[in-house]
């Protein structure tokens, strides 16, 4: 295109990924060994002999395997390489793989790399089965996901059981669906709809986990096999990290590609991105019904790379929580039947924790390939927090590198007041959001209150699980309890009540 230096111009060159499922979970590889057999398999779809000349090497944080982190060194020494850049992100974020991507693309962009791979693994089904070898007699199952040093911690949101991810989206699933004049049925069929399609992207999908396409109605139906996790959530709408799985992309300039006799066909180039964030506190949200820095991450990806939702031949938005999807195919105008994914989603292609949309990188790179489509890749990460959207294309973009990715200005300027935290109020409250909790046989645990106070501020209540006929009332659909009135009691240990009116 136009003014472009294919020096400076940055193209995927190499894209590879594992399914990693032994019969004898116990026999699994490690995540350095998942990185470094898709980074070698990424290496072979670009021809071969490439990593040797690798200048950059950025690896996604992994979770299963605390004991061996940092893995950029140990991935670098299995492959027999010293790049001059070596980095791993701080945490295993959602939007880690894009964010890796974008940084890689910018430094071929200044000139600093010509060749950089970016890899991912992670092993917790080898995890998990390992630690539930040595749980001691009688002992809790052991839960990496919340066990997690950057989890383990205790505050006011962790005092009534917001902990993990799980514990949180749900919050914005209440509030979406009661902000889209949806009835409980109406917002269930929507997400059995598109995880659905989901679950027949991943039966096509040779490097997804679950190959097998479910009913939307068995996806939102609590059964033996499919019990509920948190309100309204059931563990087939929510992402599967029980997984083994690793991927890799290699990203060089154009002048490089072609150096080394690519072809045009198999190169994918990579258009113009951005990034947003929301607060690290989930309690610190303007509202759980939108996210403005989701919306200006997908709007400003989209208005930079001058295209319309049309243009696009097909998307990757993050599905770990039916909520995140929600959002984004309102923001982008997606049509509920078109797959709002290329490689299966977390809970069928498998959500390998921060890792997934490299999975999504590779699957998107051989959708393009040899063709003049445009995908679009959404990521996000937290708490519904990080947000990174990027365009990716099989013909020339006409994008210019470096670029400045970051749009977080942007996104603070949409953003509403945020509601005050009242950790001691009693009195009469507004539902704003909830959920219900569940234990493994499917009985309600507790129910969680974000209520907002006559005078603006935001506090959380607790449901007893002996309180049926509160949780009957959050749950069974007959009224919305978003926009309800109540009053909040406090106890002797200082923990909220929630009362109906």
């Amino acid at each position: 295109m136009t003014g472009q230096d294919p020096e400076t111009t940055p193209v995927i060159i190499g894209v590879g990924q594992i399914n990693d499922r032994p019969e004898t979970p116990a026999d699994g590889l490690d995540p350095v060994g998942l990185m470094t057999r898709a980074l070698r398999r990424a290496d072979a779809d670009a021809g071969g002999g490439v990593l040797v000349d690798c200048d950059s090497l950025s690896v996604v944080a992994q979770l299963a395997w605390p004991q061996i982190n940092p893995v950029d060194a140990k991935v670098a020494k299995e492959l027999g390489i010293d790049p001059a850049h070596r980095m791993q992100t701080a945490l295993p974020n959602g939007d880690s793989p894009i964010l890796l991507l974008h940084e890689a693309a910018n430094r071929i962009g200044r000139g600093e790399a010509k060749i950089c791979a970016i890899a991912g693994g992670e092993a917790l089904r080898t995890a998990g089965h390992l630690a539930a070898l040595k749980k001691p007699e009688g002992g809790e199952k052991p839960n990496a996901l919340r066990d997690a040093s950057h989890r383990v911690r205790h505050g006011y949101p962790q005092s009534y059981g917001l902990v993990v991810p799980t514990d949180v989206y749900p919050l914005y699933e209440n509030a979406g669906r009661a902000s889209y004049c949806q009835s409980l049925a109406e917002g269930q069929a929507e997400t059995g709809a598109i995880w659905a399609v989901m679950s027949e992207v991943a039966a096509a999908s040779d490097g997804a986990w679950i190959r097998k396409p479910v009913k939307a109605e068995a996806v939102v139906e609590p059964s033996e096999n499919n019990r509920p996790i948190a309100f309204p959530y059931t563990k087939l709408q929510v992402a599967n990290s029980s997984v083994n799985q690793g991927a890799a992309f290699i990203v060089t300039s154009l002048a490089e590609a072609r150096r080394r006799g690519i072809p045009d066909e198999r190169l994918v180039h990579i258009g113009y991105g951005a990034a947003a964030h929301e607060s690290g506190n989930f309690l610190a949200r303007d509202r759980y019904d939108q996210s403005p820095s989701l919306a200006t991450s997908i709007e400003r990806a989209m208005a930079l790379n001058e295209i319309g939702t049309n243009d696009l031949a097909h998307v990757e938005l993050y599905s770990c929580f039916p909520c995140v999807p929600k959002m984004a195919r309102r923001v982008l105008d997606w049509p509920i039947e078109k797959p709002v994914t290329v490689f299966g989603g977390l809970t069928f292609g498998g959500g390998p924790i921060g890792n997934y949309m490299s999975h999504a990188v590779v699957a998107m790179a051989e959708k393009l390939r040899g063709s003049d489509g445009r995908g679009l890749l959404f990521a996000n990460g937290g708490y519904a927090t990080h947000n990174h959207a990027i365009m990716l294309s099989g013909a020339p973009t006409g994008a210019h590198f470096p670029q400045d990715f970051d749009y977080q200005t942007e996104a603070d300027g949409r953003r509403g007041e945020v509601p005050p935290i009242d950790e001691d109020y009693a009195g009469p409250a507004v539902i704003e959001t909830y959920t219900v909790h569940y234990d493994r046989a499917g009985s309600p645990k507790s129910g969680v209150i974000v209520a907002l106070t006559p005078n603006g501020s935001r506090t959380l209540a607790k449901v007893p699980a002996d309180d049926g006929e509160t949780i009957a009332f959050l749950t069974d659909g007959r009224c919305e309890p978003v926009g309800a009135s109540g009053n909040i009691e406090r106890r002797r240990d200082g923990l909220a009540l929630w009362q109906r009116s």
